[in-house]
């Protein structure tokens, strides 16, 4: 299953980042992200003060689930790791916190998200952010190089995601914070949804209970771990994922009562020390 998931994922984000590039300042691209139809992410999760000055194109371009760059408390100099960076916006918000003296990675699958990434960078002219191609079990940086990683909404779509924070934990430098938004599950799944391929991509399926999640960042090593829930997922907003991705078939056996309040957006912060 797991390189099934991992070519649908690949897939899926290809095709969303080629839409953009066509038409990019057409509509809001987060109508087929992780949060649904709550509204555009970019206005719903970001305020003014983190998404002025930065083109339409790249704002239109958030697919997240939260602002990790608000929980990462970003300082000059500082380098910093987003893990599945998408069309770029949290990495080019995280870009004016640090500053010249400071660099910003963004790390991604997906050839088109990257050629998405890279267009916005040039247009922007910023000279201290590089988009590198890379899987999050597997990241292609040195041991201890980075002091803050962050990630929205893409350690749920990872099957293994004990590798790819053992690898966040190893790339983080002595006393370097994880600060990320993603899926988390508040109720027990059935099994036919934790198998399916379509609710994984819909960012349903890969969700991980709070209990879980606390206990494999303390597994690879982490430590001071806070994870807070900060949207919950009515089944309204389960209902608009499902349709926006498509997957009415698999939400169609899915109990309405059950789901509602099932999910939420989480902020989740941890410490190398």
């Amino acid at each position: 299953m797991k390189n099934n998931i991992r070519e649908e994922v690949r897939a899926y984000y290809g095709e969303i980042a080629k839409k953009m590039s066509a038409d990019s300042k057409s509509s809001c691209g987060c109508g087929t992200s992780c949060c649904g139809d709550v509204a555009c992410c970019s206005s719903y999760f970001y305020t003014n003060d983190f998404i002025d000055g930065l083109p339409e194109e790249v704002v239109n371009a958030s697919l997240g689930c939260a602002n990790p760059v608000a929980l990462a408390n970003l300082r000059e100099g500082e380098v910093v790791l987003d893990l599945g960076s998408g069309g770029g916006i949290d990495v080019f918000i995280s870009s004016k916190y640090v500053g010249d003296s400071g660099k910003v990675y963004g790390l991604d699958m997906t050839d088109e998200m990257l050629q998405l990434a890279n267009k916005n960078k040039e247009k922007m002219g910023i000279k201290n952010v590089e988009f590198i191609k890379g899987y999050i079990e597997d990241i292609p940086l040195d041991d201890e190089t980075v002091d803050v990683i962050i990630s929205n909404c893409v350690i749920n779509l990872c099957e293994n995601k004990e590798d790819a924070l053992r690898e966040a934990y190893r790339v983080l430098k002595k006393g370097g914070r994880l600060a990320i938004a993603d899926i988390v599950l508040l109720k027990d799944l059935p099994e036919h949804i934790k198998q399916s391929v379509e609710m994984w991509v819909g960012c349903i399926a890969g969700a991980l209970p709070v209990k879980e999640y606390e206990e494999i960042l303390k597994k690879v090593g982490f430590k001071d771990i806070e994870i807070t829930p900060v949207n919950i997922y009515t089944k309204e907003v389960i209902e608009g994922i499902a349709k926006q991705n498509n997957l009415g078939d698999v939400y169609s056996k899915i109990d309405i009562d059950f789901i509602d309040g099932a999910f939420a957006g989480a902020y989740v912060k941890a410490y190398k020390l």
